[in-house]
């Protein structure tokens, strides 16, 4: 069976697209689309990505009419927080400590929900931890 071989992109509608994009790359090193076909797209490590449906009514989202969310990957969450705090950005560190990592959330300017995740366990390189 042929298999997919990871997430190619991630779309979503925004009020100010071009705002929205210069806050990832600034704030989470994601680089906006490339102007021209003749420079690569940003480049993400391999690393474990969880692909899951969740319920209507998960409060996962937050509001109600959010559809989807987006967690990111992070070498160093506590240095990544620290940074994203300096730049005036709240972040919520999830207190508890997880069998697979530890978390943060945060939101986008247009409140679209941002989960970074410093892998632990099974999902560190592909070892129990």
């Amino acid at each position: 069976m042929q298999r997919v071989t990871g997430i190619g992109g991630v779309f979503f509608r925004a009020a100010a697209p071009a705002h929205l994009s210069s806050w990832y790359a600034t704030h989470l090193g994601v680089d906006p689309v490339p102007e021209s076909y003749d420079h690569a797209s940003w480049q993400q490590q391999a690393g474990p990505t969880v692909f899951a449906a969740m319920s209507a009514d998960s409060p996962h989202f937050g509001r109600p009419e959010q559809t989807w969310a987006i967690n990111f990957r992070v070498d160093d969450l506590d240095a990544m927080v620290v940074q994203l705090s300096a730049a005036g950005i709240e972040v919520e560190v999830d207190p508890e400590t997880y069998p697979n990592g530890t978390f943060a959330n945060l939101h986008d300017p247009e409140g679209n929900p941002i989960q970074l995740w410093q892998p632990a366990g099974a999902d560190l390189n592909g070892q129990p931890g």
